[in-house]
């Protein structure tokens, strides 16, 4: 349980799944672990600044300046992001951002987390339901772990999981073919909470 007077403020910065496209519920996973916070005795400010076709270069040219007006002297401000999907996506023969310099980038997103004070939580990239293109995401969730054990912030990969999730796929498909419904983001959502969000709010 957290003091009553405790101001926690999660600022959640990615892509359209950080927005929940495709939610029917208009929740995604980003206000399915919020409610867990409330539900676990953690009230919780959620922000979710997801913004649809954006890459880690997009994000971490915006982030700051969308945090700084939501940060307050004196709360328990954090930072999670959670990107890559568009990254990996080809345009033109190639993708659309080189891994390597994804994964420089949630570095530099890091780091910049650091010199403000807050602590960092990362969600890895979701799948798309084209096989190559999860290729591609799956070593790019590779490249993220790495990236995240080197500074000891808290790393979800969640691809492999959803790739096996019917409920994903269905979703998926029966959608836009990338973002799932309800259910889909209701199995993200149980993936960050098993990866110890409760434990990183509380």
């Amino acid at each position: 349980m957290t003091a009553p007077d405790r101001d926690l403020r999660v600022l959640f910065f990615g892509d359209s799944f950080v927005a929940g496209t495709g939610d029917p519920q208009a929740r995604g996973w980003v206000g399915r672990v919020a409610a867990a916070s409330w539900a676990a005795g953690i009230p919780t400010s959620a922000y979710a600044l997801g913004i649809r076709r954006e890459t880690s270069l997009e994000v971490a040219a915006r982030w700051r300046a969308e945090a700084l007006p939501r940060l307050l002297a004196g709360a328990d401000c954090r930072f999670v992001v959670s990107f890559g999907a568009n990254d990996a996506t080809f345009e033109d023969g190639r993708a659309r951002v080189d891994p390597e310099l994804s994964a420089r980038t949630l570095a530099t997103l890091l780091d910049g987390a650091a010199r403000l004070g807050l602590p960092a939580f990362v969600v890895g990239p979701p799948p798309s339901c084209d096989a190559e293109q999860d290729e591609r995401i799956g070593a790019l969730t590779r490249r993220f772990a790495t990236v995240c054990a080197s500074r000891e912030v808290p790393f979800v990969p969640v691809h492999a999981a959803l790739v096996a999730s019917a409920t994903w796929g269905e979703e998926a498909r029966a959608g836009d073919g990338v973002h799932p419904g309800a259910g889909g983001y209701t199995a993200l959502a149980e993936l960050v909470l098993a990866g110890g969000w409760l434990d990183w709010v509380g």
